[in-house]
C-alpha cells in the first residue's frame, strides 16, 4: 500500500514531467518538419534562453538580490518559465549533430531539469512526513518540548534534504556556462 502510494505521489509526477517534456519536443519538432518550417527551430534557442533567465526570478528573491514577489508565486513560475524554455531549447536542437557544445548545454540543461524535478518532489515529501510526524506527535498530547525532542530527527532529515539546493546550483552554474559558451561560438561563428 505504501510502495503504491510513493509511486503515485513522487515517481509518477516525475515521470510525467519528464515524459510531458519530451513528447512536447518530439511533437513540436515534428509539427515543424510537417509543415517543411524546420528554420523556425534554428531560432527557438533564443525565446528559450530568455525564458530560462527569467525563470531566475524566484533564484533571485530566495538570495534577497530582489524584494519584489512572492516566493511561492515566483517558484510556480520558475518551474513553468524553465520548463517551457527547455521546451523551446530542446526543440532548437532537435535531432542535428553538428555541434558538440551544444550538446553539452543540452545534457547539462537536461540534468538541470532532472535536479530540479527531483529536488521539488524531495522537498515535497519530506515536508508532508515532518507535518505528519508533528500532527502524531500533537495527537498524542506531547508537550511542544517532547514534540521537537521527538521529531528532531525528522526536522534534521528535512533540513538535509533542503541542501538539495547545494546540489542544483554547481549544476545549474554548469548549464549556464557550457550555454553561454555555444552562444558565444554561435555568434562568432554566425555566416552573417
Amino acid at each position: 500500500m505504501a510502495r503504491a502510494l510513493l509511486l503515485r505521489r513522487e515517481v509518477l509526477p516525475f515521470a510525467l514531467y519528464l515524459g510531458l517534456l519530451l513528447a512536447a519536443t518530439l511533437l513540436a519538432d515534428a509539427a515543424l518538419h510537417l509543415v517543411d518550417a524546420v528554420w523556425i527551430g534554428r531560432y527557438l534557442g533564443i525565446p528559450g534562453t530568455l525564458l530560462i533567465i527569467g525563470s531566475f526570478g524566484y533564484s533571485m528573491r530566495k538570495r534577497k538580490l530582489i524584494r519584489m514577489g512572492q516566493p511561492a508565486t515566483l517558484l510556480r513560475w520558475h518551474e513553468g518559465l524553465a520548463w517551457a524554455g527547455s521546451l523551446l531549447v530542446l526543440v532548437h536542437a532537435g535531432i542535428h549533430f553538428n555541434a558538440i557544445l551544444g550538446w553539452l548545454a543540452i545534457g547539462a540543461m537536461l540534468i538541470n531539469v532532472a535536479s530540479g524535478l527531483i529536488g521539488k518532489f524531495l522537498l515535497e515529501r519530506a515536508r508532508r512526513r515532518l507535518e505528519e510526524a508533528r500532527q502524531q506527535l500533537r495527537a498524542q498530547g506531547l508537550t511542544p518540548a517532547e514534540q521537537a525532542e521527538r521529531s528532531y530527527w525528522d526536522s534534521l532529515t528535512f533540513d538535509a534534504v533542503k541542501q538539495w539546493r547545494a546540489l542544483h546550483f554547481p549544476i545549474t552554474l554548469a548549464f549556464g556556462v557550457l550555454a553561454l559558451a555555444h552562444i558565444v561560438a554561435v555568434l562568432l561563428f554566425w555566416d552573417w
